[in-house]
């Protein structure tokens, strides 16, 4: 765990003494979209056109923010069109590791500083990374998904949307509380260092799953009839939720197995074509029980818990 500062890696811990012990992610820094023409995107510069082969995708398997990423390429059909590397299971003293990479790199700190030797901050996956410019189109999960939604359509055929123009104002809602009371809440809980922020984070999360449980309890997905980039950043959250954020995080009060709706939610999601081959439990066992010494210092990997996501679930009876 650390950071690129006057260009050199430190390795140093989240700092919470300036903010009552509370977690504060850092914003993204590299926020430039590939479109299909190449025309600038929301954010960011012009430029980035989509081509078959021209970008590569860096995650971890046990970074929820990454998986959303390769859920997308699964979903869109862009494995032939946007190759990947695997960063490897432990983020120990220099960060997140890499073997066999493309450019001979040991780590991806020199990843960012060979896109940008002027850059400072937090080094994150996913990395959106183009080859022919040799610099990073992104580092925003949230903008890398909606890239892959439809900038690549012309050469994939696929033109499944999974943020719809009709729902685009119900999901960016729903988006909003589930990034900072779930997505983000689980790692305020966990990566709190005192009891007052720890508490603050706990009572919202579990706030913000029982509005979820209300919501799955009447209707098959979030936003409605229709599956979309709602439900997908929920699910990389709830699929290491009993395995990680329970215990690890102390988001204890119940697990995502004890919440009917949500449960069958989750497996329906699992059993959704590709998905499943995204999902590792020993990467993310390993890095979050293995990298945050600071909240297990002995580095014990729990074997448990046994869950299967592959059961039947009952979720098309609510269509």
């Amino acid at each position: 765990m650390g950071l690129i500062q006057n260009g050199q890696w430190v390795d140093q811990w989240y700092d919470t003494g300036a903010s009552g012990g509370e977690f504060r992610r850092q914003d993204s820094r590299f926020r430039s979209w590939v479109t299909a023409d190449g025309a600038a995107g929301p954010t960011g510069s012009a430029g980035f056109k989509a081509e078959p082969g021209r970008y590569h995708l860096y995650v971890s398997l046990a970074c929820p923010w990454a998986h959303r990423t390769l859920i997308f390429r699964q979903m869109k059909d862009l494995q032939d069109l946007v190759d990947v590397t695997v960063v490897e299971p432990l983020m120990l003293a220099n960060g997140w590791e890499l073997k066999n990479d493309q450019y001979n790199l040991d780590y991806m700190y020199q990843l960012y500083l060979k896109a940008d030797r002027e850059y400072e901050g937090r080094v994150t996956v996913p990395v959106l990374w183009d080859k022919q410019t040799q610099s990073i189109v992104s580092n925003e999960s949230a903008d890398i998904i909606r890239m892959f939604n439809s900038a690549f359509n012309e050469f994939t055929g696929n033109d499944m949307d999974y943020y719809p123009v009709a729902l685009r104002e119900q999901i960016d809602t729903i988006n909003d509380r589930v990034y900072d009371a779930i997505n983000n809440g689980v790692y305020r809980a966990g990566f709190a260092t005192t009891q007052p922020a720890y508490e603050e984070a706990y009572y919202k999360l579990f706030d913000a799953l029982d509005w979820v449980e209300a919501i799955l309890s009447r209707q098959r997905y979030l936003a409605g009839t229709q599956l979309t980039e709602a439900d997908w950043r929920l699910f990389t959250t709830l699929i290491r939720f009993d395995a990680v954020y329970y215990g690890h995080f102390k988001a204890n009060r119940q697990r995502i197995d004890d919440y009917p709706a949500i449960r069958n939610y989750l497996r329906e999601l699992y059993q959704h074509p590709g998905v499943a081959q995204t999902v590792n439990f020993d990467h993310i066992k390993r890095h979050y029980y293995g990298s945050h010494v600071t909240i297990n210092p002995t580095q014990v990997v729990p074997l448990g818990p046994d869950q299967d996501f592959t059961l039947p679930h009952n979720r098309a009876q609510l269509d």
